[in-house]
């Protein structure tokens, strides 16, 4: 058999599987490609929310990167939750050593918090994200609660959503597409894509669900696999979106809270197949 694209996460783990790196590794294989890690962090974590993380030495994360990059290759790499302004600086050196955001696409999703406001990152890490891994990202897939972090811009409309993509694009990557799921007023889902001279709307059906947990996770993992199968980065987040659509459809209930979205409607039959 031909071996497929080769993709990286480089993010924290989720106990429920609903989001992190399980949500990016079964989306890569949805998607086509050869999923590979590098563990950030721990997660204490079910549908309810996030009860503990534990942290994973910058060294042993830089390590992880460096190990399947020089061997097995990297055709596209994304960045999840970080956690710690030193784990920063160590993904920033490892992916400058192996080529990662250079001829190697990086999708960077600045991940903060998770869906129901348990910090991800502290607060000293948010400095480096704006000046260690924007420069050196070919594309960023900021929400807007990240938006308003970053850049002090509270987006609710689409005219802010506007100033914030401009504001994000002066930090340095390469694309911004700043997602509107939670523009809750707005009837359709906007994500708007720009590249410092031209946006590009990109528009969906807004469902009524609350499983959600694992979207923007999804969306970025997608986008990634993408672009490591070749497609330019328009293509791949039109594709991304596509994707992230179909799988908020597919959501289902899990535990108490806040169920996933799912790429398992890319499975045919996925729900009988082993079925007696």
């Amino acid at each position: 058999m031909l071996t497929p694209a080769r993709t990286l996460t480089i993010a924290g783990s989720d106990s429920g599987g609903g989001a992190g790196i399980q949500a990016d590794l079964r989306t890569f294989f949805a998607c086509g490609v050869h999923g590979m890690t590098a563990l950030t962090a721990v997660t204490v974590q079910n549908s309810l929310g996030v009860t503990g993380v534990h942290t994973v030495p910058p060294e042993v994360v830089a390590a992880q990167i460096e190990a399947v990059a020089t061997d097995i290759g990297v055709q596209a790499a994304k960045t999840g939750m970080l956690a710690t302004a030193a784990i920063i600086a160590a993904v920033a050196g490892a992916c400058d050593r192996v080529h990662i955001g250079q001829t190697i696409p990086l999708v960077v999703d600045p991940v903060a918090a998770s869906m129901h406001g348990d910090p991800l990152l502290a607060a000293e890490a948010l400095d480096a994200i704006r000046t260690l891994l924007f420069p050196r990202a070919t594309l960023v897939t900021p929400n807007l609660d990240e938006v308003r972090l970053i850049t002090g811009i509270d987006v609710r409309t689409r005219s802010q959503q506007r100033d914030a993509a401009k504001a994000l694009f002066d930090l340095g990557p390469l694309w911004v597409l700043v997602k509107g799921g939670h523009m809750r007023d707005d009837a359709e889902c906007l994500d708007l894509l720009y590249d410092g001279s031209e946006f590009i709307e990109l528009v969906g059906p807004r469902y009524d669900v609350t499983d959600t947990h694992g979207s923007g996770d999804t969306l970025a993992s997608s986008i990634t696999a993408a672009l490591a199968k070749g497609n330019d980065v328009v293509s791949a987040v039109r594709l991304g979106k596509d994707f992230i659509t179909r799988s908020v459809r597919a959501a289902y209930p899990l535990g108490s809270g806040v169920g996933p979205v799912s790429p398992l409607w890319r499975l045919p039959d996925a729900g009988s197949f082993f079925a007696p």
